[in-house]
């Protein structure tokens, strides 16, 4: 089953169960079988709850509640459990088991809530998946592993000498539970960007890069019992997949958010979800159109945004999160333009960022690319025995300067065919848009929506091969079955963090994923798993799969 973390913290203003239908279907269409409700202790939790049960059941989605241990004591398990209680009963409420009379529940951390006194105050069959640390997920039905990005296993993006890759939380988790259910994360991005403006100032990125693509793959030869998905609405952490037209409050990452529609991500998930769902390694059988995804950040990282950017002014509560200017983990980050393209017959890719055009030929099924990032417009094609099949402009441009004075480390997402457009909404989504900018900076006013503008194929790009790799020298990769990626050290147990908390993350062994040169050529590197990328997540110069025959998931990066 695939579930969507949903943060109720930050939907308030809803007034009826209709503001959730949208969300409900859409959510569902794409395969998602239930959203995850994350909660804290407002005073609007409950009536919010009470639309969202009663949206999903009119619209044929299940839910369950994920309790936020942020906001929520481990010492209130009689709380915890009236609350199970209460909605426990909704015919939309996901219930699991050999009977399908066990009320499925998560959280996020929460070690040390006793379970026991849980299920008494609860008064009925529960099916308990916590985000408990790995010592203690085994006390539980399942556990959940908040950690979808690589890291530093302190809660920061990785580094050379601290390499913890989301497949090393994956072995973990199952090891610990020997044999009971487990839920793996998965997410696209993450990058968040608060100054003084806030009393959470936090301000940092986690590799991702192709991560959406090649966690994907993983998964899909891992098969674990259930997948989470990071997030659906959690906006101020760049990693939501829902639209951002999903009625919300802003507490001010609309600076961030503001053009940077995600779509395209939960466009290229649906064929990944029908494989997993159908216990297939490959996803190809599922692709059931032709579509190009692509995804950039906004402005090169060599921009300098010091002199306006909202995290310069000091703070006043300073934490380990914090960072003034460019997010902490930035170099961490590839410029480049993404570009993934799902086919249901083999086609020649073409793609021009800025001046920088490459040509890929493209075999049936998913096909990755990562393409030096250039200044200017972004244009793609696919085209087939000699037509053009797709062919599109995206409305957002890549910059060298700071767009609205910060560092804007979000990334946008489009598609061909162009999807519709999905913009912010006023006034609710842009109420902190201004607080922390200069004056006069920005507009607080969506300009453009996630539809490309149709116009010619790419110029000036290098003649097709007829080979397997690009005129260029970029190979093309294409998901086939492969192996269980290599085994990596366990996690050790610690304190898990949400990504809005200041808690740290679970601790992991610190050791890199290592690679060898056994069988390479010149004294290239040799890569047998997908771990193995981190944090770049796409095959560098000198690097040469090395997996089961057949079998090469990654992506290349630009000129490797």
């Amino acid at each position: 089953m695939v579930f969507c973390h949903f943060m109720v913290g930050i939907v308030s203003g809803r007034t009826s169960a209709a503001d959730y239908d949208d969300d409900m279907t859409r959510a569902k269409s794409f395969g998602i079988d239930a959203f995850a409700l994350n909660i804290g202790t407002d005073a609007f939790t409950d009536q919010q709850l009470g639309y969202a049960y009663q949206s999903a059941a009119k619209n044929g989605m299940k839910l369950f509640i994920s309790f936020d241990f942020n906001w929520w004591k481990t010492s209130q398990a009689a709380d915890v459990g009236a609350k199970i209680k209460q909605f426990g009963g909704q015919p939309a409420q996901l219930k699991v088991g050999p009977t399908a009379d066990q009320v499925f529940v998560s959280s996020f951390i929460g070690d040390g809530l006793d379970l026991a006194a849980v299920r008494s105050a609860a008064g009925m069959p529960l099916f308990m998946a916590p985000n408990f640390k790995t010592s203690n997920a085994a006390n539980a039905d399942a556990a959940f592993n908040w950690m979808a990005w690589p890291s530093n296993g302190a809660n920061k993006a990785s580094t050379d000498a601290a390499n913890v890759t989301v497949a090393d939380g994956d072995q973990a988790y199952t090891k610990a539970l020997g044999g009971k259910p487990y839920m793996a994360p998965a997410s696209p991005w993450f990058f968040t960007h608060y100054g003084a403006e806030v009393s959470y100032s936090k301000n940092w990125v986690f590799p991702s890069d192709l991560l959406w693509y090649n966690r994907w793959a993983e998964i899909l030869q891992l098969g674990p019992q259930y997948v989470e998905i990071i997030t659906w609405n959690d906006y101020g952490e760049s990693h939501y997949i829902g639209p951002l037209s999903s009625p919300h409050y802003d507490d001010g990452n609309s600076k961030w958010v503001n053009d940077m529609p995600h779509d395209g991500w939960l466009e290229m998930a649906k064929p990944f979800i029908a494989a997993y769902k159908a216990g297939s390694k490959s996803v190809d059988r599922f692709i059931e159109k032709d579509q190009i995804i692509y995804w950039y950040r906004p402005t090169l990282k060599s921009a300098n945004c010091d002199s306006t950017d909202n995290t310069m002014k000091p703070v006043n509560n300073p934490s380990e999160n914090f960072f003034q200017g460019r997010p902490n983990g930035a170099d961490t980050l590839s410029d480049s333009v993404f570009v993934v393209a799902l086919l249901k017959e083999p086609g020649t890719v073409q793609v021009a960022s800025g001046s920088n055009s490459k040509t890929f030929t493209a075999q049936a099924g998913a096909n990755a690319w990562a393409v030096s990032m250039g200044t200017g417009k972004q244009t793609f094609s696919l085209t087939r025995g000699g037509n053009t099949v797709l062919s599109g402009t995206s409305p957002k441009d890549i910059s060298a300067d700071c767009i609205c004075g910060i560092y804007n480390f979000n990334a946008y997402v489009g598609t061909l065919p162009a999807g519709k457009p999905d913009a912010l909404r006023s006034p609710d989504a842009f109420q902190g848009f201004k607080s922390g900018l200069p004056p006069g900076a920005c507009q607080p006013a969506p300009s453009l929506g996630s539809a490309a503008i149709a116009g010619p194929a790419p110029t000036g790009v290098a003649p097709v091969s007829n080979s397997s790799s690009s005129s260029n020298g970029s190979s093309i990769i294409t998901i086939t079955p492969v192996e269980t990626p290599t085994p990596h050290p366990s996690v050790a147990s610690s304190e898990a963090s949400s990504s809005s908390s200041t808690t740290k993350s679970p601790t992991t062994s610190t050791n890199a994923p290592t690679t060898t040169t056994t069988g390479a050529v010149g004294g290239s590197k040799t890569i047998t798993a997908l771990s193995q990328l981190s944090p770049t997540n796409c095959l560098q110069k000198g690097q040469v799969w090395a997996g089961p025959a057949g079998s090469d998931p990654a992506a290349r990066c630009d000129g490797a």
